[in-house]
């Protein structure tokens, strides 16, 4: 693994990398829900599976918007300081 991390920090030096802590509850979260969803809709409960898949679509796009979000946000701040 040590390997590994050193790859990393010769293709994406340390003051380059950040990482938002929400980005992966909000996949855990995404997966959770879908999990569910699914669960759901083999049970034979479709309108729960469907309420499950549109809380999906909205857990997931605020992690897409996090995402995105951290990428400006750090990008923007490295050109400030650069």
């Amino acid at each position: 693994m040590a390997s590994s991390d050193s790859e990393m920090d010769l293709i994406f030096p340390d003051n380059k990398r950040h990482r938002n802590r929400l980005v992966p509850i909000g996949a855990f979260l995404t997966a959770g829900v879908l999990t569910a969803g699914l669960i759901s809709f083999k049970r034979g409960n479709s309108q729960l599976g469907q309420q499950l898949m549109r809380a999906r679509v909205l857990v997931q796009g605020g992690t897409v918007a996090l995402m995105v979000g951290s990428a400006y946000y750090y990008g923007d701040n490295f050109k400030r300081a650069g």
